[in-house]
C-alpha cells in the first residue's frame, strides 16, 4: 500500500480518535500543556521500518518505535501469529510453573549466552534490573552475613523508572524531583572519552581504576554488584575505551563484585553481536534485556545468570528463606516467549546481525561525513545500529549545543519524515546528542535517506 491508499482507507477520520487521547491519555516523557493547541502524535501503522501517524504521513522510523525496541522491524504476520496460537492454547499461567515458549525459548537464549545457564522472566526491563538487585542483596543476606550488599552503578548510564533502578540512576534529570532513593547505591564515574575526566593516556584503564577507587572508599566488604551498561545508550551512546572492560573485570573478580550487564538496549543484535557485552569478552553474572528480544509485539524482559548464582538459591531446601521469594505476574504470560522465539528466527534466517555490521559502516560514514561538513557536530560514536552525534556550540572547548537548537534538528527531521532521537532530560546541559538507532533490516538507502535529512535540518537550524 503506498501512503496515499493508507490515507484513504486507515486515516479517514481519526478526528475521535485524537480528542480522546488528548483527553485522556497521560503521554511518557511529555510535556502535555502544548497538546492543548497541538494535536498529539499517534502512531497508526507500521511496515518494515516506517510508520504512519494518525493524519496520513509517512516516517522512516531511525529510532525503531522511538525506544529502541522494534529490532526485526513492524508488520511481522508470522510473529502476530506465534503470539496468536500461543494464547488461544495458554496465554497465561503463574511463573511458579513453566509453559512450553518460556522453556523453548530460554533454551534458545541461552545457547546465544556462552557461561550463563537460567533465565527469570519478567515483563520491562525496569524490573529484570531489579531482580537483580534483590538477587545481589539476598545472596549478601545469606553468605555475607548482610554485609555485601551495595551495588555500584555508573554515572551516565540508565537502568530504569522505578524508584530502586532509580536509585542506581547516573542520570540527575530522570532522578530530578523523584528522591529519596533506596539506600546502598553508589555511584562510580563513566568512561566517556570525549568529556574524559583524566588527562592521561590510557584512559580506559584510568576510568575502570576509578571504579576500584570508590570499592576501597566504601570497603570491598560492603560490595554486592556493579551494574553496567555494554555502552551506555541514553547517556549519550558512549562507547568504552580500550582496555576498560578486561580491567574492570579484573576489579570484580579481585573484590568478589557480582558483575550485572544491562543489556536492555544493546542486546539482540542492536550491536551487531547477540549481546552488547560480547563486543567485549565479559563474562558477567548477570544479565538484564527486554527491548528487542520480541521487538515489542508483546511485553516480556529476561534476567538471565550464571549457575553458580542459581546455586546460590538452593543449597538449603530446610531454610524457609533459602529461595528467591519474588514473583512477576506478567512474567508468566505466554506470549512475550512466543514472540521471541519467532523474533530470534528472523534475526538469524535473514542475518540481521550481518546486516547490522554492514549498515554500521554506512551510517557511522555518513555520520562523519557529516562531522565534515557541520562543525556543529563534535563527535561520532556507537556499535552496529546505535550511534550518536554529540553536537557542541564549539569543537576546541566542547561547549555543548544549545538544548533548544538540538530538539530543533530533531523536529525538522521530523517535518521531512524522519524520526531520530536525542538525549531526552537526562544530563544537565548534556542533553546535546542526537540518537540513531534504526530496526536491523534498515538498507543503505533507508541509511542514506537518515542522515540526509539530519544533513537539512542541521542547515537549517545552525545556519
Amino acid at each position: 500500500m503506498d501512503a496515499m491508499t493508507r490515507s484513504n482507507d486507515t486515516f479517514n477520520d481519526m478526528s475521535g480518535v485524537i480528542a480522546a487521547d488528548r483527553a485522556h491519555i497521560w503521554h511518557h516523557l511529555a510535556q502535555h500543556k502544548p497538546f492543548e493547541t497541538v494535536d498529539p502524535r499517534i502512531i497508526v501503522e507500521g511496515k518494515g521500518l516506517r510508520v504512519w501517524d494518525a493524519k496520513g504521513k509517512e516516517h522512516i522510523d531511525a529510532v525503531s518505535g522511538g525506544v529502541w525496541t522494534v529490532n526485526v522491524g513492524y508488520g511481522r504476520e508470522s510473529i502476530a501469529k506465534a503470539i496468536y496460537d500461543q494464547v488461544l492454547k495458554m496465554n497465561f499461567f503463574g511463573g511458579a510453573a513453566g509453559s512450553v515458549p518460556g522453556a523453548l525459548f530460554a533454551e534458545k537464549l541461552i545457547a546465544k549466552m556462552p557461561g550463563l545457564s537460567r533465565v527469570y522472566y519478567a515483563n520491562s526491563g525496569s524490573e529484570a534490573n531489579e531482580k537483580a538487585f534483590k538477587m545481589i542483596r539476598q545472596i549478601s543476606a545469606r553468605h555475607h552475613g548482610g554485609k555485601k550488599y551495595k551495588i555500584l552503578y555508573r554515572n551516565r548510564d540508565y537502568h530504569g523508572s522505578t524508584l530502586a533502578t532509580m536509585s542506581a540512576g547516573g542520570q540527575n534529570e530522570r532522578n530530578a524531583q523523584y528522591g529519596p532513593f533506596a539506600p546502598g547505591f553508589v555511584e562510580v564515574p563513566h568512561c566517556m572519552e570525549y568529556r574524559k575526566q583524566w588527562d592521561v593516556e590510557n584512559y580506559g584503564l584510568r576510568a575502570a581504576d576509578a571504579i576500584e577507587e570508590v570499592i576501597l572508599r566504601e570497603g570491598p566488604d560492603t560490595v554486592g554488584g556493579l551494574c553496567l551498561e555494554p555502552m551506555t545508550a541514553g547517556g549519550g551512546v558512549i562507547t568504552p575505551p580500550e582496555g576498560y572492560w578486561d580491567r574492570v573485570q579484573e576489579i570484580c573478580q579481585k573484590y568478589n563484585i557480582l558483575l550485572h550487564i544491562d543489556e536492555v538496549v544493546c542486546g539482540m543484535g542492536r550491536t551487531g553481536t547477540w549481546m552488547g557485552y560480547q563486543n567485549y569478552g565479559i563474562k558477567p553474572d548477570f544479565v538484564s534485556l527486554a527491548k528487542g528480544v520480541a521487538s515489542g509485539y508483546a511485553a516480556i524482559s529476561c534476567m538471565v545468570t550464571t549457575e553458580a548464582v542459581f546455586d546460590m538459591f538452593k543449597d538449603d531446601p530446610n531454610d524457609p528463606l533459602s529461595y528467591f521469594r519474588d514473583i512477576s505476574t506478567f512474567g508468566g504470560c505466554t506470549a512475550g516467549p512466543a514472540a521471541a522465539l519467532e523474533n530470534m528466527r528472523i534475526l538469524e534466517d535473514e542475518d540481521l546481525l550481518g546486516n547490522t555490521l554492514r549498515m554500521e559502516k554506512r551510517l557511522m560514514g555518513n555520520l562523519s561525513n557529516l562531522m565534515d561538513k557541520h562543525r556543529v557536530i563534535g563527535d561520532v560514536r556507537g556499535k552496529g545500529l546505535f550511534c550518536g552525534a554529540e553536537l557542541v556550540a564549539d569543537r576546541g572547548t566542547k561547549e555543548p549545543a544549545d538544548e533548544k537548537k538540538v530538539a530543533a534538528v530533531v523536529a525538522d527531521c521530523a517535518a521531512q519524515g524522519v524520526l531520530i532521537g536525542m538525549t531526552n532530560r537526562s544530563l544537565t546541559g548534556l542533553n546535546n546528542t542526537l540518537t540513531f538507532a534504526p530496526p536491523l533490516i534498515a538498507t543503505g538507502d533507508d541509511i542514506d535517506a537518515i542522515t540526509h535529512a539530519v544533513d537539512i535540518a542541521l542547515t537549517k537550524v545552525f545556519s
